[in-house]
């Protein structure tokens, strides 16, 4: 078997096949390659050394790989550590990584230092996916051997053509290794390069003209900025998750130190830093995740959006849902009453606090839900207003860069104390992580051609999935904290809505990029250009060779979803067929042999990047552990009849360039 990607998917399929192996083996022996360049376990994204200024945006107590008694699976369940626990556990004798080594000392002091709901580093959690890899491979069976080839797959195929899928599969390595007589290959990869975009290529080419620096979209644990000096003007488009990565590479990496002073955060400059500017088409940064009141296991319990409501929605011969008629009404009042259930606790007791939350629920929009409101005592000004949540400066129109810079500082600190009230008491964060309990519910209604492709692409791809991510995935409050400590330093300047990033050839400054704003009069010139978010989910236009190769041979195909009228919604999506999902071809046939999940089958599942919890009936557990069963159950690959001996006077074929094959594949393994 060939698992491609060593990430948290990966690891979590390997546990789950060594787990079943273990208790229930279907094998005389089970080889099973790792691929992948990063460190196993961890992968590229949360390798154990990168900055350790970058944050998780979930708290320890809330992170796993193990399986626990909320998953619904078949297979063995075999707990293990949260990362929190394990960071507790660590020690000169205790919870080393099985190979013998020792922890860094860096690793030993964060994890000295973490609570239940601190945001560990990603180098933490890397480090803890490391040691979650080398304890599933010391503890597999004796009849299980696991390959790690840190190398990159580029290609895979049906090992013979006149077998097809009933016959071996062959990956190929970057290094020509071929991996061959796999039974089956799993794609567990995360997020993929893409080829650049008209746009893109025209800033690079800008760039490159004129001495400049322009990032693409990508991670910024992986993005070189030594070459951007302090003092140089920086302009980074978006403020989003990646823009407080960027922040902290720029500033807390440098050398610049954050003290409190008085209850205020202030920034003290180390002098390596550059000018900063930022903005987005919203202007201010995704909402800060309210401090966590709900320990390692607890989440909003849906009342209105249920599991049930959700098959009947799915039924047979009912047609498509629409995300705004059939799912948005739900979703906005279980968010509502979570707002004033935690507003009114404090006033007229937890009780009576409840039940004004049950009768709201019962409740239509309009005349009702108006005296319901008044007679509880709930002022205009208290009331919920989505407008105003996705648009918090509302129809504001700001005179100058100076007016939005005031504003934006005390919605800033606003963010933050609505953010240490907490994710239960404080009404706002409480309600807005509703948002986050329900990504259960909404992937159940949503997955594989739920909604219809017009609703899919408008009201899900182009609304509630943004929305969502500005309101619930937000940074830590810290975060916030910071960047408004950074405004304040005058090392940050925001430039408020409808950001907009162009090129100009002949400036005062000479050739610059720039940026402007909705603001009048708002114009900077920058040396350095930042796309700061991740490249967007597109088969189309990746840039993984590997996802290349099977797009060009008609392997896989993007994931199409039919349109209420018209021509179907064609999505960037790797098509897969419903769990255990197999990789589907251009012909629209599944593959037996092969599966895919994870961020590239963005669009047939949502919110892919969603990381375990622990407690919570994970989906990404309760996928792998489907993927590994039904990966175990396949039958040996067939083989072809023997060849016609060939007449000693022929000649052999020699292929010189031919890539080696893996000199370990097993005879009669399973995979």
């Amino acid at each position: 078997m060939c698992l491609v990607g060593a990430g948290p998917r990966g690891l979590s399929v390997l546990e789950r096949l060594c787990a079943q192996e273990r208790k229930s083996p279907r094998w005389d022996h089970l080889t099973v390659h790792v691929v992948d360049p990063g460190p196993p376990g961890s992968g590229q994204v949360w390798r154990p050394s990168q900055s350790r200024h970058l944050l998780m945006n979930t708290v320890a107590s809330q992170v796993t790989v193990y399986t626990d008694a909320s998953v619904g699976i078949e297979g063995p369940l075999e707990e293990g550590p949260s990362l929190y626990q394990w960071a507790k556990a660590l020690g000169p004798t205790a919870l080393t990584p099985a190979d013998g080594t020792s922890c860094a000392d860096e690793t030993l002091a964060e994890a000295r230092d973490l609570g239940p709901d601190t945001y560990p580093t990603r180098a933490l959690y890397g480090a803890y996916l490391g040691w979650v890899f080398q304890q599933v491979t010391a503890n597999a069976a004796a009849h299980v051997t696991v390959r790690v080839h840190a190398q990159r797959a580029v290609a895979l195929d049906d090992g013979d053509d006149t077998l097809g899928a009933r016959g071996p599969q062959t990956v190929l390595l970057a290094d020509g290794t071929r991996l061959a007589g796999l039974s089956a290959v799993v794609l567990a990869q995360g997020h993929l390069p893409v080829v650049p975009g008209p746009a893109e290529r025209e800033l690079s080419g800008f760039a490159a003209r004129h001495g400049l620096v322009y990032l693409a979209p990508a991670n910024p644990a992986d993005a070189d900025l030594d070459a951007i000096a302090c003092g140089e003007s920086v302009l980074l488009r978006g403020l989003g998750l990646n823009f407080f990565d960027y922040m902290a590479l720029f500033t807390r990496a440098r050398g610049g130190v954050f003290q409190r002073v008085d209850g205020r955060l202030v920034y003290r400059p180390s002098g390596r830093e550059p000018r900063l500017y930022a903005g987005s088409r919203r202007g201010v940064p995704y909402q800060a995740r309210g401090e966590n009141e709900k320990g390692a296991h607890g989440r909003y319990l849906p009342r209105l959006l249920t599991a049930g409501h959700i098959a009947a929605l799915r039924a047979p011969g009912r047609g498509p849902i629409r995300f705004g008629t059939d799912l948005w009404p739900l979703i906005a009042r279980e968010v509502e009453s979570v707002y004033y259930e935690a507003l009114l606790a404090p006033r007229q007791g937890p009780g009576s606090a409840a039940v004004f939350a049950a009768r709201y629920l019962r409740t239509e929009p309009g005349p009702w839900r108006n005296r319901l409101l008044a007679e509880a005592g709930v002022a205009a000004a208290e009331r919920w207003d989505w407008e105003r949540i996705a648009r918090p400066y509302g129809n504001r129109r700001f005179a100058d860069l100076a007016d939005f810079r005031a504003w934006l500082r005390g919605y800033l600190d606003d963010d933050v104390r609505h953010a240490r009230q907490g994710n239960v008491s404080g009404p706002l964060k409480a309600a807005l992580d509703v948002l986050r309990d329900l990504r259960n519910e909404v992937r159940l209604a949503v997955d594989h051609g739920g909604l219809d492709g017009d609703s899919h692409r408008d009201e899900l791809d182009g609304w509630y999935t943004p929305l969502n991510a500005y309101l619930s995935i937000g940074p830590p409050a810290s975060r916030i904290e910071e960047m408004a400590a950074l405004i304040d330093a005058g090392v940050l300047e925001v430039l408020g809505p409808g950001m907009r990033a162009g090129t100009e050839e002949d400036g005062p400054e000479g050739a610059r990029f720039t940026g402007t704003s909705d603001i009048p009069g708002v114009l900077v010139r920058a040396t350095t250009l930042i796309d700061s978010r991740l490249p967007e989910i597109d088969l189309r236009r990746t840039a993984d060779p590997l996802l290349r190769h099977l797009l060009r041979t008609g392997q896989c195909r993007p994931f199409s979803i039919p349109g209420r009228a018209g021509a179907p919604y064609e999505t960037g999506g790797l098509a897969v067929t419903e769990r255990p999902y197999h990789l589907v071809d251009a012909r629209s046939e599944p593959h037996p042999r092969r599966f895919a999940y994870g961020v590239p089958t963005e669009s047939v599942h949502w919110v892919t990047a969603a990381g375990i919890r622990p407690g919570v009936g994970s989906v990404t557990l309760e996928d792998s552990d489907a993927i590994a069963a039904a990966a175990l159950s396949l039958p040996q690959p067939a083989t072809a009849p023997a060849p016609t001996p060939v007449p000693a006077t022929a000649t052999p074929v020699i292929h010189p360039d031919r890539p080696t094959q893996d000199d370990d594949t097993p005879t009669r393994a399973a995979a």
